[in-house]
């Protein structure tokens, strides 16, 4: 596959499709190496995922809430010789988030190491000690993958399987699954549940999960939670003015219908619903299942329709949008639910797809840090519940599902909040397929098991299109907002043989 260098780079054009994250800081990037970018996007902000829905003096942050390995961010803008706070101010949360175990009974995780080794030791005797050896080891594997294996891109197996790799993959407990590695430090299922519930916003269970995503207990217990003022979509928002400040043009409103390849197997242009862009590279940012089935011919497709169908999705999110006429006493900005037994939900998830009926949630109560995001005296909700990719939901049937969420969050926070709703808006499959083309109504892609980890993931390069190429949560490292940033990174490096 040829490579452009940052000298042939300068006047050549690149499409970005997808203005999501990962897309715009892939139209930074490549605009920074020199290249005429221009950033298509079917919706009308940008953000993908990360947008923003405002009702009634409310704003809602859509999608991302967590906002994770702020060293990522900051290595990000360091690129363009810029900092961070240039684009938009971080706050540290404190607590960091509540975790409510049965109704009216929670804790509270916060940055206080010595009040986290005193909860875990509640849990169970020696559980402070325990907890220090599993977080140095977490740790260890962050530091790790960070230096040696999240940068980069796996050709083929034998990139992944190196010699160093077969050394530290064995340290990091690689090829292990998380659960069981939890277990072997703790018996009690809260301190198990704290320290698994990431993976769920990874897209899998605990017990698909490969065990080097233990670093996540380091991403939230050592290195903290912090929340972006403005809501995630102003780090979209940053990266956006970023990438503009580097020359690259935005084209909202632009839905992309097709990628038109020549005979000697190069992507020529791009055609959208309102023109056609003409192009020497492509970086598609957008669903990756989509792409390739819908935008390309078949003949030029790397992946054939088959293997979606085989492969293990990621959770749906059947979210609720509420601006309340009240504050709530019992919520703090990030709060999680964990049954006594989550693998019941799990299980509708990954293998008996159902919508559960007293499920595990996530409520985000944003206006408790940005009292902007709602009316004063009032109360902005994001409440999430994970829910397998595929299922129908109908109209009826998400209403009557809408209201029996609300019910089941009355009862866990202890608290009534259904008469003070002043703004509802439900989000499903059926959205996540209309404003992402999101397979299978999927809210994140494909899930982190270990045979879709690393070189298991779809590629960032074409196998059938010599300059098209991939970046978003589909490929390596994966889901999350800091993965995609690093996605790009790795993308733009191949595209311009560049060191980022």
């Amino acid at each position: 596959m040829a490579r452009q260098d940052k000298g042939d780079a300068v006047n050549r054009r690149a499409v970005v499709i997808g203005a999501g994250v990962g897309g715009l800081a892939s139209a930074a990037l490549l605009a920074r190496a020199g290249f005429q970018v221009t950033l298509l996007e079917s919706n009308d902000s940008v953000g993908g995922r990360a947008r923003l829905w405002a009702e009634g003096g409310f704003t809602f942050d859509m999608g991302p809430s967590w906002y994770l390995m702020p060293e990522v961010f900051e290595s990000f803008f360091a690129l363009f010789g810029r900092r961070r706070e240039q684009y938009y101010r971080l706050e540290e949360l404190s607590p960091y988030y509540r975790v409510f175990f049965q109704p009216r009974e929670w804790v509270d995780i916060t940055s206080d190491r010595q009040q986290v080794l005193d909860l875990f030791e509640s849990f169970e005797a020696g559980g402070a000690k325990r907890l220090e050896k599993y977080l140095d080891r977490a740790r260890y594997k962050y530091e790790v993958a960070m230096k040696e294996f999240l940068y980069k891109d796996y050709g083929s197996i034998f990139d992944f399987l190196n010699a160093r790799m077969l050394i530290e993959g064995t340290r990091l407990n690689v090829f292990g699954r998380l659960d069981r590695s939890v277990r072997r430090y703790f018996s009690d299922r809260r301190a198990r549940q704290i320290l698994e519930y990431a993976m769920v916003f990874l897209g899998t269970s605990p017990q698909a999960a490969p065990a080097l995503y233990s670093i996540m207990s380091h991403v939230d217990l050592n290195l903290g939670v912090h929340y972006p003022i403005g809501g995630l979509s102003a780090v979209a928002a940053g990266i956006a003015k970023l990438a503009q400040e580097q020359g690259a043009q935005i084209r909202l409103n632009a839905e992309v219908k097709r990628i038109e390849v020549d005979g000697s197997g190069r992507a020529t242009r791009v055609i959208t619903d309102r023109d056609e862009v003409e192009t020497d590279i492509v970086v598609v940012n957008a669903d990756y299942a989509h792409s390739e089935i819908n935008l390309l011919e078949d003949r030029f497709r790397s992946l054939p329709a088959s293997y979606w169908k085989r492969r293990v999705f990621a959770p749906s999110m059947f979210i609720l949008y509420l601006g309340l006429n009240k504050s709530l006493k019992n919520m703090i900005h990030h709060n999680l639910y964990f049954a006594e037994d989550w693998n019941e939900h799990f299980d509708t998830i990954f293998k008996a797809p159902s919508w559960p009926q007293e499920p595990c949630f996530y409520v985000s109560c944003i206006s408790k840090t940005d009292p902007q995001m709602a009316p004063k005296g009032h109360e902005n909700l994001f409440v999430l519940v994970p829910v397998a990719p595929g299922l129908d939901d109908g109209e009826s049937f998400r209403e009557r599902y809408a209201e029996q969420v609300i019910e089941h969050v009355e009862k866990v926070i202890g608290e009534r909040f259904r008469s003070s709703i002043v703004v509802r808006r439900i989000f499903s499959h059926r959205d996540f397929i209309g404003d992402y083309n999101a397979y299978g109504g999927t809210a994140l892609g494909l899930a982190h098991t270990l045979n879709q980890t690393a070189f298991f993931r779809p590629a960032f390069r074409s196998k059938r299109v010599e300059n098209l190429y991939y970046a978003g949560q589909y490929t390596h490292p994966g889901v999350g907002v800091p993965m995609v940033l690093i996605a790009a990174q790795v993308a733009a490096r191949l595209i311009t043989g560049g060191s980022s």
